[in-house]
This record gives C-alpha cells, structure tokens and sequence, in this order.
C-alpha cells in the first residue's frame, strides 16, 4: 500500500519537471495529455491499495453454528458460536431445552431450530436425574450445594426446589453427577446468557426432537367479539381435523381478569383426567348439589344417599327405588347443566402462579396419556392463528402428538378465554401423570415421568 503511494508521488513530479522545459506555445496543446497520463496513474494506485485491503481482509476467519437435525454429531458450542444461530432462527420463538439421558446430550431449541448442543453428565447409579417436564426456577452465576457438601454448582438453572438443576461440572463421559445435568464450561456461560426463568427443559432417557402439530384442540388467539362458527358434533367427531374444536358459536362475556388478558407473559397449561371415581360418588355430588341430602361424598351407598336418590326419582319421573343406574346419573348431570363428558381439568399458572381452572373433555380417560407438552411459536398481537411445536417427554407405544389431542376438546367458553390470554411461548401439557409432588409456590406445572 506505501509503494503504491509512492510511486504515484514520484511520477507526478516527474511530469511537472518536464512540463517546466517546454516552451511556453507547446504547454497548451500538450496539457490534455499531461492530466491524461496523471490520471491513469492514480487510478492504478487505487487499485493497488484495493487488492492490498482485499488480501487482509480474505485471511480473517468467520464462525457460525450451524442449524441441522438432532441427530447432528454434537458441537462444541462454546459462548459466542450459539448467537448467530439463535438470531437466524427467528428471535420471537420461545427457546426449550431437551436432555438425552440415554446420549448423555443436551439440545436447545428456538422453536424447532437447533441453537446450540453439548454433550452432559447426569445422575450415576443410586442418583438418577428424574426425567419430565420441568422450568428453569431460579439462576445464580456462584452458587453452592447445601446438600452435598458446599460443592460448587457455577451458572446454577434450578428445576427444582428438591435439588435438581443445570450447572457447570466435570464430564467424565458417563453419568456422575448427584442427580444435576452437568455442562461443559463455555456451554454452561453460553446457555446462562440465553435462558430465562420459566423456560422449559425437558429430560427424556431416549433422544426425541421437537416436531410441528397443527390440530383444533389447540389454543388459538381469540379477539373479543368474534363469533365463533358453529359444528354440529357428529361432523366433528367424524374429521380428525376438527375433532377438539370449538362447538357452539354464541358470543358470551369473557371471565378472564383484565390484568390476565394484558399480560405479555406466557401462559403454563395443563389436562389432566379427573380423579377416578366411582358412580355413587358422582351422585352423591350432584345431588347435594342440587340440594337433597345425600350426606358425605364418600362413593358409599348409604341410607341417606338411597333416601336422596329416592327424592329426586320422585320428582324427576323416575322409577323411584333408590338404586344407582346410568339413568339416574344421565339425569342428575341434565338437572344440574353440567357435561357429564367433561372429564378432565384444565389448569393454568401465569409467573408461578394459579390463575385459571375449567373442566374439559377427555375422551377415554381411563387409557394412557403419557406426557406431551405443546408450545406456541412467535405470533404476531393481531394474529389470527398460532402455529404450535409438541415434544413426546414420555414414550408410551401408539402415542403420538395428534392421537392424544383427537381425545381432548376445550367448551367454547374455555377456549375463548384461553384465546384472550394467550401469548407467544404459552405451553400445554398433557398428561396422566401426577404434578402435585413438586408443583407449588414459586413453580410451573413440574411432572416427573420416572
């Protein structure tokens, strides 16, 4: 680059010292040509500093992460590789982490695009990492352990308040850990700067990924004063693709409290199947309900639950002999407006708090669930439509995604209000497992699955 300069100096006073020597009359016809050949040779000076600055800038190196399947060899993602990726794969999705215990490898998601993967260790023999659905709870850059030891736990992401947690360790290759996930240094800091607290993290023993589900159970984002189209039930029950969607077109007021239907935070969902119970104790519900006295619902067929059941044959039409029948129970739940299909509950906490409860249908409840967890992807506040993600935490044979929500239909009512909430990272779970044992204050809906 000097040389070129240099060179480009030299000629110009080169030129100005033959132009001094020419008489005076030859100075005019000869100037077009002086400024001519001048000019030439800046021009090839310009080159020159060019190609020098091209040359530079071809020897410096670009890193990028890469998207691709889960089944790509696992990258040693450190800190600052995982950005770029995140950024192509569309900011606006909700970030979810997925453990392989079985790989011994962690994989993180922006929607359905890889992020960032890295090998792990989890809990050894007699400390076993629960598998499940869990949430980040809590995070500390320093943190120690208060049950084993004061051991080091750095970039700690806690998924329980019983001890179980993401945090920077030793990997010696197989699982070694007191139950935590353990990561590599860099990874550990690199997943640190991305998370936040409620994202969620799913433990599987076998690799699974996650996959996109379009289906009409689905929460869909609902604007007050929408009618909704009216299906008749035989035509929905008839196409899978409606199977789960929403019945009844009547506008009715919504139920959701402002402060809820304003909020930008997501929303946690959960299904689960009513707790089983037997025919007499439905009765026995129903009746006190309606106000005859059919004493503690205690599904034991009494004198006073018998008395009851006669009372309300009596006025019902019925055959009155005080027995339990299908008859009886169709008719109570006709008398009180409840939906006797309505088989499960739908529950909803919003920034580790309850903030929602409805009864929903399940069909067959009493076959397996296993545990699904949907999610919604980025949408825009005006949208009309959510596309969702789904990941299978519990593999159970003949369960798919779209098999567990053709059993499952939201009452209009509940599905209006649930559109009124929703927001971009809300998630469903699905499931017949229990999440009352870690579920509490300062929690999502925790379900372990072992």
């Amino acid at each position: 680059m000097v040389t070129g300069e240099f060179s480009a100096s030299a000629n110009c006073r080169s030129l100005a010292r033959v132009e001094a020597s020419v008489p005076d009359h030859r100075k005019a016809s000869g100037m077009a040509q002086i400024l001519a050949q001048a000019l030439a040779l800046a021009l090839a000076a310009f080159v020159g500093l060019m190609s020098v600055a091209d040359a530079g800038a071809s020897e410096r190196k670009v890193t990028t992460v890469k998207s691709g399947p889960a089944t790509d060899k696992l990258q040693a993602v450190a800190g600052t590789p995982a950005q770029p990726a995140a950024a192509e794969a569309g900011a606006e999705d909700p970030l979810h982490i997925v453990v392989s215990l079985q790989a011994q490898s962690m994989t993180v998601y922006r929607g359905l695009e890889i992020v960032a993967q890295s090998p792990i260790s989890s809990g050894k023999t007699g400390h076993s990492t629960p598998t499940g659905v869990y949430s980040i709870l809590e995070k500390r850059r320093k943190h120690f352990s208060n049950i084993y030891d004061n051991a080091p736990m750095p970039y700690m992401q806690r998924l329980t308040w019983s001890g179980i947690a993401l945090h920077q360790g030793k990997l010696p290759g197989y699982p070694a850990s007191h139950g935590c996930v353990r990561m590599p240094m860099e990874f550990a800091q690199s997943l640190f700067g991305m998370t936040g607290r409620g994202a969620h993290v799913v433990i599987t023993d076998a690799p699974v990924e996650p996959v996109s589900v379009r289906h009409a159970a689905l929460p869909q984002p609902y604007e007050a004063g929408t009618a909704v189209a009216s299906l008749d039930l035989p035509i929905v029950a008839s196409d899978s693709g409606l199977r789960g969607s929403i019945v009844t077109g009547s506008i009715e007021p919504a139920k959701v409290p402002a402060n809820q239907a304003l909020s930008d935070k997501p929303l946690r969902m959960i299904i689960t199947p009513k707790a089983a119970g037997n025919d007499v104790h439905r009765a026995q519900t129903l009746l006190n309900k309606l106000g005859f006295d059919a004493g503690f619902e205690d599904g034991v067929m009494g004198k006073r639950t018998r008395d009851a059941i006669r009372l309300f044959q009596e006025g019902a039409d019925l055959p009155v002999t005080g027995n339990m029948t299908t008859g009886l129970l169709r008719a109570l739940y006709r008398e009180t407006g409840e939906d006797e299909t309505l088989t499960a509950v739908l529950r909803i906490r919003r920034d580790f708090k309850d903030i929602y409860e409805a009864p929903v249908a399940l069909k067959d409840p009493h076959l397996p669930l296993g545990t699904m967890i949907f999610t919604a992807l980025g949408f825009d506040k005006d949208a009309a439509n959510v596309n969702w993600v789904a990941v299978n935490a519990e593999a159970r044979p003949g369960l798919s995604p779209e098999a567990v929500l053709d059993r499952v239909s939201l009452p209009k009512s509940v599905a209006r209000d649930i559109g009124l909430m929703l927001t971009p990272g809300s998630s469903l779970i699905v499931t017949d497992r229990s999440f009352a044992r870690n579920t509490g204050l300062g929690t999502d809906f925790v379900v372990t699955t072992r």
